[in-house]
């Protein structure tokens, strides 16, 4: 396929208006976002979402898992199309452009075309996909996992959140379960663009990541139970603080981890405490451990060593303990024509880049399973994501779109 000339760019004043208007459903409290899945503010987003792909003319589809999919039409009606696209819901304490660069990134790719009257041999296909973050209803890439065989439509619409509420009527309620089989389409290639979530680019001084390899991730939920008793007047030889067989668990999770330098890592984000009363020593804990690695023998042995250390502290303590995997995705490897595409675009456009491994995870690790799949990067201050302070500059986010037109647009085929 005959590639953009040089001079072909996205209008990154546009885009960047597009986030800036974007992040204004769903707004935290400091400055970011709370536009968690299936919410009335999910909703509010994708519906914006809808209005702009239909003003570019696209048409929407939409399928029984609430994945949005607006196609720009090829010229070979028999040609795959090329999507691109990412997630509009965030976390509870998210920032404006973790996925949603991505998506509007991709709505920015037919806009520009359309500005320049580019027809292309491939049809486009801008998707969001439904429950990227995983923060309401675990595991994260939900519905991405649905479309690619990983998980099963029923389990995937009976996860539950912490108020009792499953997926599949929350879907319901806010009115986008469309009727598509999920997995139906087939596609020609996919691309991802995402922030970073870390610190490399912005301390090597590159503009662009080319993301050869995502860490695999395992997420293990575990429920420590001891018994519920009085701060003060419960002698400490007859406690069985389940707040304490955690700590310990905690530490032994980081020690587990480190033996793993430099590439893998471990923690546990999510945990609750009952009865979360400051004078009852808590009777129960529930947390879940997030290891990741590039390396799935690596996840593996911590994996294994979670559960036997973990045993053996809460055996010690007089403790019960529970484990089950939650969640989870072995290391990717991505397409090595797609990985070179977006190489070669950053490149031909002059922009500084350099290889680099996926530390989070994200829809394209799902869709990698199921056609060629390759993600670009650009830098975060700081390396911070998931938190509200997250931040990108407009030059970053006009340099990762304009990587990603000229990746998608080759692919895609333009017609002379």
């Amino acid at each position: 396929m005959p590639a953009p000339g040089e001079n072909l760019r996205i209008n990154g004043d546009r885009l960047w208006d597009s986030l800036m208007e974007m992040a204004k459903i769903g707004p935290g409290v400091a400055g970011g976002n709370n536009r968690q899945t299936l919410t009335d503010e999910d909703a509010e987003g994708r519906a914006l979402f809808q209005k702009w792909c239909e003003d570019a003319g696209c048409e929407m589809g939409l399928d029984s898992m609430g994945n949005m999919f607006a196609m720009r039409p090829g010229t070979d009606p028999d040609a795959l199309p090329v999507y691109v696209g990412s997630h509009l819901d965030t976390q509870p304490t998210g920032g404006k452009y973790d996925g949603v660069l991505g998506v509007l990134g991709g709505l920015e790719i037919v806009r520009t075309l359309n500005d320049l009257g580019i027809k292309t041999k491939h049809p486009i296909v801008v998707t969001n996909w439904t429950n990227e973050e995983g923060t309401r209803f675990a595991p994260a890439m939900l519905s991405s996992g649905v479309f690619a065989g990983i998980h099963t439509e029923d389990w995937a619409k009976s996860r539950v959140d912490a108020a009792g509420k499953t997926f599949g009527d929350e879907l319901k309620r806010i009115g986008w379960q469309g009727e598509e089989p999920v997995g139906a389409r087939k596609m020609h290639a996919f691309f991802e663009l995402h922030i970073e979530q870390g610190p490399i680019l912005e301390a090597e001084g590159k503009d662009i990541g080319v993301v050869t390899h995502g860490q695999g991730l395992s997420w293990t939920q575990v429920t420590v139970t001891g018994k519920d008793a009085h701060t003060g007047s419960t002698p400490m030889p007859l406690r069985r603080n389940a707040g304490l067989g955690m700590a310990r668990i905690l530490e032994k999770v980081d020690e587990i981890a480190w033996s793993h330098a430099p590439h893998a890592v471990g923690a546990a984000g999510h945990i609750d405490v009952f009865p979360n009363s400051r004078n009852v020593i808590p009777g129960k804990v529930v947390f879940t451990v997030d290891f990741r690695s590039p390396d799935l023998s690596v996840i593996e042995d911590m994996e294994k060593r979670l559960r036997e250390e973990g045993q053996k502290i809460a055996d010690d303590m007089g403790l019960q303990v529970e484990f089950e995997k939650v969640g989870g995705f072995d290391p990717v490897e991505f397409d090595k024509d797609c990985v070179q595409a977006i190489r070669d675009a950053a490149e031909r456009l002059g922009y500084s880049h350099q290889n680099i491994i996926s530390g989070a995870g994200h829809d394209a690790c799902w869709i990698n399973q199921v056609a060629p799949t390759a993600m670009v990067m650009c830098p975060c201050v700081d390396g911070l994501s998931h938190n509200e302070a997250e931040e990108i500059s407009r030059e970053w986010a006009t340099a990762g779109a304009d990587v990603l037109f000229h990746a998608v647009v080759e692919t895609a085929g333009i017609v002379e």
